[in-house]
């Protein structure tokens, strides 16, 4: 099966649920090795002249966190931005506001995934560079996170604990942050959402 591309029309009549129940069974097919067949030329000239994608995801820059891979999606279907630990900031809200308050986005995704080394970083409080800066903006999900073992990258219950609040709080700042995505939420225009993904298996987990 060819997947056509989102245009205007498509856009304007889906809703947050049937984007995120698009994400979710593309990334079935990604780890079920069904993927779709896609005419890279014809999107690329069919999304030449705009675009008009139905969900921003949030991920880590994990080279093996391919976004549009794992959710089996094609030119002109999501936007996507990435810094490690998959966290927000000025630059990213601005942009998800652009995604979703602009271009018609009906979906925000944050997407953190299985043994993320930013989130192994800052559990064993690496300074290096501006690297330092990078791991304060996961900072306080290592410390809403406890645990009856060691607080360090060696335990691998704790990382995964992390993971999940860097994404809820991620998420929770978003809401805080952006006063328009927010909006946009309660009144059901936008859904925000978070995931983990695994790298062991491909598969991503809604939390």
């Amino acid at each position: 099966m060819i997947k056509e591309i989102i245009n205007k029309e498509k856009q304007d009549k889906l809703t947050p649920d049937a984007v995120l129940m698009d994400l979710m069974a593309g990334n079935k097919r990604f780890t079920d090795n069904k993927m779709y067949e896609r005419d890279f030329t014809s999107q690329i000239e069919k999304t030449s002249g705009g675009q008009w994608p139905q969900a921003v995801v949030l991920g880590c820059i994990d080279s093996r966190v391919a976004v549009e891979t794992v959710f089996d999606q094609g030119i002109g279907d999501i936007f996507v931005a990435r810094v490690a630990g998959n966290f927000e900031n000025t630059d990213i809200l601005g942009s998800m506001e652009y995604s979703c308050k602009v271009a018609g986005s009906k979906l925000v995704m944050v997407l953190g995934h299985e043994g993320c080394g930013a989130v192994k970083a800052a559990c064993d409080n690496v300074e290096l560079g501006n690297i330092t800066h990078l791991l304060s903006n996961i900072k306080p999900a290592v410390e809403a996170t406890s645990t009856d073992g060691e607080r360090s990258s060696k335990n691998n219950s704790f990382v995964a604990d992390v993971v999940e609040n860097n994404v809820k709080l991620t998420m929770n700042r978003i809401r805080e942050k952006s006063p328009i995505l927010k909006e946009m939420e309660e009144n059901g225009e936008i859904k925000i959402v978070g995931g983990v993904y695994s790298i062991s298996t491909g598969k991503v987990t809604l939390l």
